[in-house]
C-alpha cells in the first residue's frame, strides 16, 4: 500500500516537504505506518513536524547551497526581524557570508549560543563585545547581541524579551548554519513561548515550501519561522563522522590546557589538526578544545613521521577505519605580532600570547584563521 500511494507526490502540511518513507535522515521522512494514519485522517505530517507538534521537539534540517541562497533571497523581500544564531565555540565557522546583504532593511538580532561551554571565569560582557566586533567585521550591524545556552536554557527569557522588543509586530526568521545548536535554541523558545500547547505549528503551507520552513504562530497572528541550516564547506563536519564530531564538539565547560613550548615543537590535536611553534621566545600556549580531544606534544622535526605512524591509533579522531581516507593536512602559516587566537574551524582554538611564527595544519578544505582573542 505504501508504495502505491507514493506513486504520486505527497507533501507535509506542516512544512511542505515532499513525503518519503525511505531515509530517516532526509527531509520529508515519514514512517510507513504514520503515512497510512496521516492519509486516513487527512493530517499528513513529516516526522519532523509531527515531533514538533506533539512533543515540542525541533529537529535540525539542512539544505544545499542553492536552496539556502534562494531562502535568503526570500527573506530579503519580507518585512521581518532576522535572528542569526552563531556558535560561540565556532564563530568563524558559523558566520553566514553576505547575510547583511540578504537582510535588506530588516533588523538583525545576533544570538551567541553555547555560552555554557566557555570557562566560567570568562566575563560575558567581554564575550558580547567581542562577538559584536566579529559580526560587524563581516558587515552586520545587529540591533543587539544576546548570549544564550540552548542546552541549559540560559537567558532564553532575555532572548524572548529582546525578540518581542525588536520585531515591531512582524514575523521572525531564525537562521543559522548547521551544528550551531539552532534547533536546541528553537526548542527552548517554543517551550517558553507556547507553554507546551498542543497546536504548536500552523497547518497551512508556506510559499517556497520546498525549503522546509516551519511557522510557529505568535499571539498577534505573526510567526516565528524556523529555517533549515547549511553546512559550510570549511567546517570540520565535512571530514569527520557524526560519532567523531560528538567527540570534538564540547558537551560541557571547556577546561583550557596551557603548554609551555620551545620553538620547533608541535601539538597534535588528536589526528584532526596540528599546531607548530616555529620561532619566537619560549612561551605559553593555551588550548581551548573539547575535554575529550587528546593533545600530544612532539618535536617539529619528527612531527610528520609521528603523524604517519599514529594516525587512527594514538592520534584520534579520525578512527582507525576512517584514517585511510582522511584528507591530508594542509599548512597555514601565521606571523603573530599581538596576542591572538589561532582557530581550527569547528575544532577549537589556541591562544598565542607572545610574538612568533606558528603554523596550523588542518584537513584539506577546512579553514584555519587568526583572530583577536575571545578570552
Amino acid at each position: 500500500m505504501t508504495k502505491e500511494v507514493l506513486t504520486e507526490d505527497l507533501y507535509c502540511i506542516g512544512c511542505g516537504a515532499k513525503i518519503q518513507t525511505d531515509d530517516p535522515t532526509e527531509r520529508g521522512y515519514t514512517p510507513a505506518a504514520a503515512l497510512r494514519k496521516g492519509l486516513e485522517s487527512g493530517q499528513l505530517y513529516c516526522q519532523r513536524c509531527f515531533r514538533l507538534r506533539h512533543y515540542n521537539q525541533m529537529e535540525k534540517v539542512s539544505v544545499t547551497d542553492d536552496e539556502f541562497l534562494a531562502m535568503l533571497n526570500t527573506i530579503s523581500m519580507e518585512d521581518a526581524l532576522i535572528v542569526n544564531v552563531i556558535d560561540l565555540f565556532d564563530v568563524y565557522g558559523s558566520m553566514i557570508p553576505g547575510l547583511h546583504r540578504f537582510a535588506g532593511n530588516n533588523k538583525v538580532l545576533v544570538v551567541g549560543n553555547k555560552v555554557d561551554v566557555l570557562p566560567k571565569s570568562v566575563k560575558l560582557s567581554r564575550v558580547k563585545q567581542w562577538l559584536t566586533e566579529q559580526v560587524q567585521a563581516v558587515g552586520l550591524r545587529p540591533v543587539d547581541v544576546v548570549l544564550v545556552s540552548g542546552k541549559k536554557a540560559t537567558s532564553i527569557d532575555d532572548l524572548l524579551e529582546t525578540i518581542e522588543e525588536e520585531r515591531d509586530g512582524k514575523d521572525v526568521y531564525v537562521v543559522g548554519v548547521t551544528n550551531v545548536g539552532k534547533s536546541t535554541v528553537m526548542n527552548q523558545i517554543i517551550r517558553a513561548a507556547t507553554g507546551n500547547k498542543e497546536d504548536v505549528i500552523t497547518t497551512s503551507q508556506f510559499p517556497g515550501t520546498t525549503l522546509d520552513q516551519i511557522r510557529i504562530p505568535l499571539d498577534d497572528g505573526h510567526f516565528l519561522i524556523d529555517t533549515p541550516g547549511i553546512i559550510h564547506h570549511h567546517q570540520m563536519a565535512h571530514v569527520l563522522s557524526p560519532k567523531e564530531l560528538k567527540l570534538v564538539a564540547p558537551q560541557h565547560e571547556i577546561k583550557p590546557i596551557t603548554y609551555q613550548l620551545n620553538p620547533e615543537q608541535t601539538l597534535f590535536l588528536g589526528g584532526a589538526s596540528r599546531f607548530d611553534f616555529i620561532s619566537g621566545e619560549r612561551s605559553s600556549f593555551t588550548c581551548y578544545f573539547s575535554n575529550d580531544l587528546k593533545i600530544h606534544r612532539t618535536k617539529l622535526e619528527k612531527a610528520d613521521e609521528f603523524y604517519a605512524k599514529h594516525l587512527g591509533g594514538l592520534l584520534q579522531p579520525p578512527s582507525a577505519e576512517d584514517a585511510e581516507n582522511f584528507p591530508p593536512l594542509v599548512r597555514r602559516e601565521f606571523n603573530v605580532k599581538v596576542p591572538s587566537d589561532i582557530v581550527f574551524s569547528g575544532l577549537g582554538w589556541i591562544t598565542v600570547r607572545k610574538p612568533g611564527k606558528v603554523a596550523a595544519w588542518v584537513p584539506q578544505g577546512v579553514d584555519a584563521v587568526m583572530r583577536k582573542p575571545i578570552i
